[in-house]
């Protein structure tokens, strides 16, 4: 091949990968929770991709996305360890939805926190396949060939992850409703209002933080309406008097940003609601997740 020829398929390659790359980024967010680990595989997708042989690629977009899932799918059987040993619970990395709120997905479902949060429960290769089918609506033999199944078991794998979720999470509200209930928790979380908290929760109500191992963050989640309201009432009169509001957007929903009085962030707030009240409550507080959200927002 001729030198010009080489630069022509260079250039070439990558208009097609970033033509396809947002939603490359889609999903290997969405198996990993991860924006820093998908970014990771991205990088790593492009230099196979440099190095496949482009001719016999007929669908660039369609190669890029089975190697995009299968490198995913095995980040996530190797990250799956580490998670284990993880210094509290561990928590999906937040990413900023108001300028791309597909994040490269004809549909925006499996980019909610709270179901991220779920999918960690299930096997990589469930994961992906829901992903596959419920994010972007892969067709179910497409799906089969990318995570080298049959069709029939590429339909098992996403009903056993829609059962898991069903199972797990009530239908949530929309987003107008559930920014009001935000707005109420928040302030009676603010104010230690017992009363007020035990309202918005449901019975069941889980609260997770994840520091990281970061001191103030809860190690275990805190289980049960009574037990999270004393727990929010406990720590109120520390944490709120100085902090620094400011709504935000995080995978798709709307979020509190809360800072300290120097202008540092200290935690983002998000809960997954239901028509029966606020059901997770998820403060994502290590720094290493809460510091690149920061740094997307701007301003």
């Amino acid at each position: 091949m001729r030198a010009g020829d080489e630069a022509d398929s260079l250039d070439r390659a990558t208009k097609d990968f970033m033509a396809a790359r947002p939603r490359l980024f889609g999903i290997a967010y969405r198996v990993l929770g991860s924006a820093v680990e998908a970014e990771d595989i991205v990088q790593d997708a492009w230099l196979r991709w440099q190095n496949a042989d482009r001719n016999a690629v007929h669908e660039p977009s369609a190669f890029l996305a089975t190697i995009t899932t299968r490198l995913a799918i095995n980040f996530a059987q190797s990250a799956k360890v580490r998670r284990e040993s993880y210094v509290g619970p561990w928590l999906p990395e937040p990413v900023d939805t108001s300028a791309d709120p597909q994040l490269g997905a004809e549909r925006a479902e499996a980019l909610d926190l709270a179901v991220l949060f779920l999918l960690e429960k299930l096997s990589p290769v469930e994961r992906a396949a829901y992903v596959l089918r419920e994010a972007f609506d892969y067709p179910y033999q497409r799906i089969a060939d990318i995570v080298e199944t049959s069709e029939g078991n590429a339909r098992q794998l996403v009903s056993r992850a829609r059962k898991h979720l069903s199972a797990e999470r009530s239908e949530p509200v929309d987003p107008g409703a559930h920014r009001q209930l935000l707005e109420v928790f928040l302030a009676a979380a603010q104010t230690g209002d017992l009363s007020a908290l035990e309202k918005v929760l449901t019975a069941d109500v889980v609260s997770y933080a994840d520091g990281g191992g970061a001191r103030g963050a809860s190690r275990i989640p805190v289980v049960g309406r009574v037990r999270v309201s004393r727990y929010l009432a406990a720590f109120a009169p520390r944490f709120w008097p100085e902090s620094e509001i400011r709504w935000v957007e995080a995978n798709g929903r709307p979020a509190v940003l809360v800072g300290s009085s120097d202008g540092h962030p200290v935690a983002l707030l998000s809960v997954d609601v239901s028509a029966q009240g606020i059901e997770r409550i998820i403060w994502v507080m290590n720094r290493a997740k809460l510091d690149p959200y920061v740094a997307s927002l701007g301003g």
